[in-house]
């Protein structure tokens, strides 16, 4: 990996963010009044002059500056500012690739149908743009209740619960900070990443990610990421995929997401996981996959289906990830997910020289480079700990950017234990597990389930 090219500077991408970071400020105190010249919205509309979205976004931002913006006018502010969003993570998209020697798959997502629902949607947009108006610092417990209902009419449609989860747990975040004139600070980027998402996922179809084909060939597993929130819980395997008619190889994804309660953590997590996905079980194992007419969509992700997939050959990580891994070509990604945190691009590192400065912050030297090591996506759900990456000589991770620098994610890595190297997944127990600590976690959750259950069944008979 040509790491030295991560340390270049990027054309305009500084512009970008300041044109973004102006329009967030001007959502703290919300779009209802006119602006000042120069404020946030004129910041985007100047930003798109030459796009496409240039006439649209300087009408949007004329009306906001007078107060007068419809939501209309919020959709496309909505849209500019997540395209500029768009053009930073292609940059470094491209960067990183570039890196990586890889190329970058050429097809594009068909766009998907709109559905019936649009009542809905507009209902959710009407929310969405009152929450523009009053602004965080005017937000109150009657104007963010105003998600429940729309929520509560979205989850019946299994094709609107991507938006009503985003609502939901947007809307209690919100409800938290309650009153706003109070509070002394917020999470302005994140409240506006989860404000212009969901706008435009009210447009109908934009939610929608059509499957555009099947897989049939070998999947060669190379890492878990694991997300686990108070009430959710997430896997994704990142892969590489061999197609059976020889064309050439590329990388691939498969996720599977649950609700918990929030007594179950750490290893417990798989036992909710495990039954939705055979793959977690072939990768915790260093197992290939056999895949038969599984749906993919264009952005690479498996819409999984165990009837479709068989456990295969002993598939090691690290020799994909050394022989297979440099050959495989990116997938494309979806107009939604360009953004700057949703990057996650697949590397293997070695002959790099780790270390940890006085506060305990990890980083690899490559090629002259100092990469920051994001210990704390290390999940508790498995054996890999930052002790671990901090001794090792090669690694599996996913690079990702924050806070102006590039950074990565550690999946798995090869340490020397008692004079042996060794590898160490973040998801080796996904499929259950002999260790000591992963076994007390899973008797844990099953423990926790199990009183759940109890109380649930005395409720319904009541």
């Amino acid at each position: 990996m040509r790491a030295d090219l991560l340390a270049g500077p990027f054309d305009g991408l500084d512009e970008a963010l300041e044109a973004v970071d102006a329009f967030d400020r001007a959502l703290v105190a919300g779009l209802l009044r006119p602006q000042p010249a120069g404020a946030g919205p004129a910041r985007l509309a100047d930003a798109v002059v030459g796009t496409p979205l240039a006439a649209r976004v300087a009408e949007a931002a004329a009306k906001a500056a007078a107060g007068a913006a419809g939501e209309e006018h919020f959709l496309a502010l909505a849209g500019a500012r997540t395209a500029l969003l768009g053009s930073v993570h292609d940059a470094l998209l491209a960067r990183v690739e570039e890196a990586a020697g890889r190329s970058h798959g050429t097809e594009s997502a068909p766009p998907a149908a709109p559905g019936a629902a649009e009542n809905v949607l507009t209902a959710a947009r009407a929310w969405l743009s009152d929450l523009a108006r009053c602004g965080w610092q005017g937000l109150d417990h009657e104007v963010v209740s105003g998600a429940a209902e729309v929520v509560t009419a979205m989850l019946p449609d299994p094709s609107l619960r991507r938006l009503a989860t985003l609502l939901d747990g947007f809307a209690a975040e919100l409800a938290a900070s309650c009153p706003g004139a109070s509070a002394e600070r917020f999470p302005v980027r994140r409240w506006a990443d989860l404000w212009s998402r969901g706008m435009l996922l009210t447009v109908p179809g934009a939610a929608g990610a059509p499957v555009t084909g099947t897989a049939d060939g070998r999947l060669l597993p190379l890492g878990i990421d694991v997300q686990e929130h108070a009430t959710a819980a997430q896997a994704q395997v990142h892969a590489v995929f061999e197609p059976a008619d020889g064309s050439a190889s590329r990388l691939v994804r498969a996720s599977v997401s649950v609700p918990k309660p929030d007594t179950v953590v750490g290893a417990g997590i798989w036992q909710l996981l495990r039954p939705h996905m055979s793959l977690l079980a072939a990768a915790g194992e260093g197992r290939s996959m056999d895949l038969t007419g599984m749906p993919v969509t264009a952005e690479g992700d498996l819409v999984w289906s165990d009837e479709h997939a068989r456990t295969g050959e002993p598939a090691e990580a690290f020799a994909t990830a050394r022989v297979a891994l440099p050959t495989a070509v990116a997938h494309v990604t979806a107009p939604l997910d360009r953004h700057p945190a949703r990057l996650a691009v697949p590397v293997f590192l070695e002959g790099y020289t780790a270390s940890t400065d006085d506060d305990g912050v990890l980083t690899f030297t490559v090629a002259g480079l100092e990469l920051l090591v994001d210990t704390d996506r290390v999940p508790a759900a498995g054996p890999l700990t930052p002790e671990a990456v901090g001794t090792s000589g090669a690694c599996i991770a996913l690079v990702r950017w924050d806070a102006g620098a590039f950074h990565v994610q550690p999946l798995a890595v090869e340490t020397t234990v008692r004079r042996k190297v060794t590898a160490v997944h973040a998801g080796a127990w996904a499929g259950g597990t002999t260790d000591k600590a992963g076994v007390r976690a899973e008797k844990a959750a099953t423990d926790a389930a199990k009183v759940l259950s109890e109380r649930a069944g005395r409720l319904l008979r009541k």
